[in-house]
């Protein structure tokens, strides 16, 4: 309960807790069966780890449900949620590693911005921008 809390407070761009930035957490639930398939979360705004290693952009598929195109609808969905707010150029990052992730970002326009090791999560990381026309 703690983190849907935390998700709830994320929208009160008003209140937002110091270190925080307004976001908002969907979840994609499929229809036919009300099962949860994937999670993503959009930022309005970029703090400087965001922005050097996190981005616009996160999302997560259940692993049973991977490899049947969830990820890339969710993300062209938030693509267009951003377009239609006025972000023209959304961050988004992957672990090297994750090759699936970094196809979808590529396949929905991203470019490879920069790969760098994280000091945080002590792996590599690669950022990618995605230029969209307002």
């Amino acid at each position: 309960m703690d983190w849907l809390d935390k998700v709830r407070k994320d929208i009160d761009i008003a209140n937002i807790a110091e270190g925080r930035v307004p976001r908002f957490t969907y979840f994609y639930i499929r229809e036919e069966d009300d099962k949860i398939v994937g999670m993503i979360a959009v930022r309005l705004a970029l703090n400087e780890f965001l922005r050097n290693e996190g981005g616009h952009i996160g999302y997560c598929v259940r692993p049973g449900e991977r490899q049947k195109g969830y990820a890339t609808l969710m993300l062209k969905g938030a693509l267009q949620f951003i377009r239609a707010i006025g972000l023209s150029d959304a961050i988004l990052s992957c672990d090297k590693e994750n090759e699936a992730s970094a196809k979808v970002i590529k396949n929905c326009g991203g470019r490879l911005d920069a790969e760098f090791y994280s000091d945080t999560i002590h792996e590599v990381k690669q950022r990618y921008h995605i230029k969209q026309t307002v």
